[in-house]
């Protein structure tokens, strides 16, 4: 069985996963995502295509004829072609879980560089003019003690993150499909959410539905000085709105690990706000994510080499 990962792997990417695919007798090979040519030999004789950032279209799937799983290193589906993978006769699997933690603790760091300037004080500090600082940036600075956070979206990263705001003395309130009285934090609906919170963090799918949900009237409702922490998707942000709520100083900052376009655009007017902090859509990615992840994503080989049910299987 071969499988063929697309993306830019590092060293240690590599390592985990020539040692795990020996282990589970694979043959795998790593395609960066820009090398088209190799791309299109190696998924010619691929029988799993692992996925992890890169949009998968219908024309990818076409070529790969010997194709039976693509596997999402990760948990969103939205950048893969569902109908095209089930009209092709392939199946689709996500690993919901495995990357709750890494994600969990971005947004948290996320939430501290915005409340501290960090993106701001740290090349002013290498400058030798961290003494020097916009003394109305400084003012803007705070703690997470004290303040409410509100999660939109619930799953596994985000009441793992509520359990240790809470230790750090934020008040956790949270939106999603029903409450879970199990677990910390105060279940609210949307509107409540937007007016009550400090700190807004998203950690919701990108559907229909919730496609460009923080857009001009959501900010609007937003509570002044608040901030935006956004590790889910940028589909779920309409950036302009995002703009223009930061330059009028109606929010505090936001902190960023996706975009509407990735990877984000370096002419992206939100980079070059002070106020705002980002990062390459790596929330996910930990030494200890891989780990899991291929994990997974070898059980499922072994599965489907065995014609097992496959874990999380979506199509």
């Amino acid at each position: 069985m071969k499988a063929v990962l697309q993306y830019r792997a590092s060293a240690g990417f590599l390592a985990a996963l020539a040692r795990d695919a020996a282990t589970a007798g694979v043959e795998a090979v790593a395609v960066d995502e820009t090398d088209e040519a190799g791309f299109a030999r190696e998924i010619a004789d691929a029988d799993v295509f692992l996925h992890v950032l890169k949009p998968i279209t219908a024309a990818m799937i076409a070529a790969g004829p010997r194709l039976k799983l693509v596997q999402k290193l990760g948990v969103g589906v939205n950048t893969i072609d569902l109908e095209a993978c089930k009209s092709a006769g392939v199946a689709v699997s996500n690993m919901p879980g495995v990357n709750s933690q890494a994600v969990a603790e971005m947004a948290l760091a996320l939430m501290l560089a915005v409340l501290r300037r960090l993106s701001y004080l740290d090349p002013l500090t290498r400058r030798g003019e961290g003494w020097s600082p916009d003394l109305a940036l400084i003012d803007g600075t705070g703690e997470i003690a004290g303040r409410t956070v509100g999660f939109v979206g619930y799953g596994g990263s985000a009441s793992r993150l509520g359990a240790a705001l809470e230790a750090l003395g934020a008040r956790v309130i949270y939106t999603a499909r029903s409450a879970k009285p199990e677990l910390p934090g105060r279940f609210v609906d949307l509107p409540t959410l937007l007016a009550e919170a400090d700190i807004v963090s998203l950690h919701a799918p990108l559907t229909p539905e919730t496609e460009r949900l923080i857009n001009t009237e959501t900010l609007a409702a937003m509570k002044p000085g608040a901030i935006l922490i956004n590790t889910a998707r940028g589909g779920l942000v309409d950036e302009a709105a995002l703009l223009a709520a930061l330059t009028s100083g109606r929010l505090r900052g936001a902190g960023l690990d996706v975009f509407a376009q990735e990877p984000v655009d370096p002419a992206n007017p939100l980079l070059a706000l002070p106020t705002v902090v980002v990062a390459p859509h790596q929330a996910w990615l930990t030494a200890e994510t891989l780990d899991r992840s291929l994990a997974v994503a070898f059980e499922n080989c072994r599965r489907l080499a065995a014609g097992e049910p496959l874990l999380n299987r979506i199509v």
